[in-house]
């Protein structure tokens, strides 16, 4: 007698988005909530992700943002849609979506990797702008770095313009008419208008027509 060969249960990748205001606590205890309900169908759970709060392309539910996790189900569909039941009345899950798959990826999803680059690259920058690696300086603001090439400010510069050392400022030549410091004297004006009560000029008389 042959032993019939063991039906393997099928594979399945399940993402759900919880709401944007609840906390990461709240997000790992849903994970352990909705595996647990995999377990008791006879299931199990091979590998979960958290991917973090990411944004969403257009609003669910009035939320722009969402708490995304990954669930690799090894289980019997009616687990499965025990699972789904639940999520669909409970107020913190959003939205889900499963796929039937052929195997599982051993290895972090690609959402993981791509969060895993983000990451690194935030610290090699240095954050703040900053470009980081050796001998850059790392992070900060740019009055802050050392070495600051620009200086102190004007304002607290020694000694006035005129006086700083090497300085191309140079004082103006006197005119020529004001050397001495004094103006040369103006010409004297017309007695008649310099004497206060002089009478003035006689008007001159018109000449008699000569063919009158």
């Amino acid at each position: 007698m042959k032993l019939g060969k063991a039906k393997r249960m099928p594979l399945y990748e399940h993402v759900f988005l919880a709401r944007q205001d609840v906390s990461n606590t709240q997000v790992e205890a849903l994970t352990k909530e909705f595996s647990d309900v995999i377990e008791q169908g006879g299931g199990k759970v091979t590998k979960s992700e958290y991917w973090g709060v990411k944004s969403l392309a257009y609003k669910i539910k009035k939320n722009r943002k969402a708490h995304f996790s990954l669930l690799n189900i090894d289980a019997p569909p009616a687990a499965l849609a025990e699972m789904e039941r639940r999520m669909g009345i409970s107020t913190e899950i959003i939205r889900f979506l499963t796929i039937k798959v052929e195997e599982h990826e051993t290895e972090p999803s690609a959402m993981m990797r791509k969060s895993d680059r983000d990451d690194r690259g935030d610290r090699d920058r240095g954050g703040f702008g900053g470009r980081g690696g050796p001998g850059r300086g790392g992070g900060g603001f740019r009055g802050d770095r050392d070495g600051d090439r620009r200086g102190p400010p004007r304002g607290d510069r020694d000694g006035p313009r005129g006086d700083r050392e090497g300085s191309t400022f140079r004082a103006r030549p006197p005119r020529p008419d004001r050397e001495g410091g004094d103006r040369p004297p103006r010409p004297p004006r017309d007695a008649a208008k310099e004497t206060p009560g002089a009478a003035p000029a006689p008007a001159t008389e018109p000449k008699p027509n000569s063919e009158t």
